[in-house]
């Protein structure tokens, strides 16, 4: 099963956010791939609003990303999306835009 890592806005309207996420990962799984959406785990023991620990969030999801095959990414990019793309680039992951 191939590993998507769903790259998608976290902040502004989170509750909309959240949902679109928890949208893409269904797709992903609908299309037969494993997902992981680091916006929708660490934010849920982690303060974002706090850099120090949005900083841990944002490290350990790159660290998944790595393990990851492609890099599925959905609107309009955001500073912590934009670091994630281009950690993925560097690491020849390939990223793939997708339609939200």
């Amino acid at each position: 099963m191939k590993r998507v890592f769903i790259c998608s806005p976290y902040s502004g309207d989170v509750k909309h956010n959240v949902q679109a996420a928890q949208g893409y990962c269904l797709e992903a799984l609908i299309e037969g791939c494993a997902p992981f959406a680091s916006h929708l785990l660490y934010p849920q023991m982690l303060n974002d609003a706090n850099p120090v620990e949005r900083e841990w969030g944002i490290q350990a999801g790159l660290e998944f990303l790595l393990t990851c095959s492609e890099v599925w990414v959905y609107g309009q990019p955001t500073e912590g999306m934009k670091r994630e793309i281009a950690f993925a680039e560097a690491a020849g992951i390939p990223v793939i835009e997708r339609q939200p």
